[in-house]
């Protein structure tokens, strides 16, 4: 049995220090595309795995996440099977998603998390805006933090660049997506 209390950083709550395992059951992780230019489809991943490191001095700590390319559902098995294939996530030469952190930094009220993400072998910085959502100890007495993480991406700067103009202007996938990940975390022993 795990328990952790958060602590306070220049007036803000944070997790206790230590390390933090995503909890993939509890967590969720998406990608936001626009199709034909006005509605919003999104795609999630089943299957990832990460660390959150939480130093004493909250600015030194690190994020590490690695997202199975292949794991990537949409609730529609054609589409599905398209952003897998070459013309998107290629998930036969590259199964992995990754991302690893650079900086935390403070954000008004919340934070601000700098790091590099590599799709399909291309590796660019991406800052996300961060909430931490707060710690809790489940039913069991296992402490659980709560983060809050988002950001708009191009997708060209990852080499992600099919697409089918529309007669009427614009294109079939916009070329922005927005990622977002609502991740619960599970102190580690040790």
């Amino acid at each position: 049995m795990t328990t952790t209390a958060s602590r306070e950083v220049d007036g803000r709550a944070v997790p206790a220090t230590g390390t933090y395992a995503f909890d993939p059951t509890h967590s969720k992780i998406e990608a936001v595309a626009r199709h034909l230019m006005v509605t919003k489809v999104r795609g999630h991943f089943n299957e990832f795995e990460g660390t959150v490191t939480m130093a004493e001095d909250i600015t030194a700590s690190t994020v590490e996440l690695t997202i199975k390319a292949d794991s990537i559902t949409t609730g529609t098995d054609d589409r599905d099977g398209h952003l897998k294939s070459g013309d998107f996530l290629d998930v036969e030469n590259h199964p992995n998603l990754t991302f690893k952190s650079t900086s935390i930094e403070p954000k008004g009220d919340a934070w601000s998390l700098t790091g590099d993400l590599t799709i399909i072998g291309n590796t660019q910085p991406i800052t996300l805006d961060l909430e931490f959502l707060g710690v809790i100890a489940d039913p069991w007495g296992n402490a659980k933090v709560a983060f809050s993480a988002s950001g708009e991406l191009k997708r060209h700067d990852f080499g992600l660049s099919w697409n089918v103009p529309l007669d009427g202007g614009g294109l079939l996938v916009s070329e922005t997506f927005k990622l977002e990940i609502e991740a619960q975390l599970i102190a580690q022993e040790g």
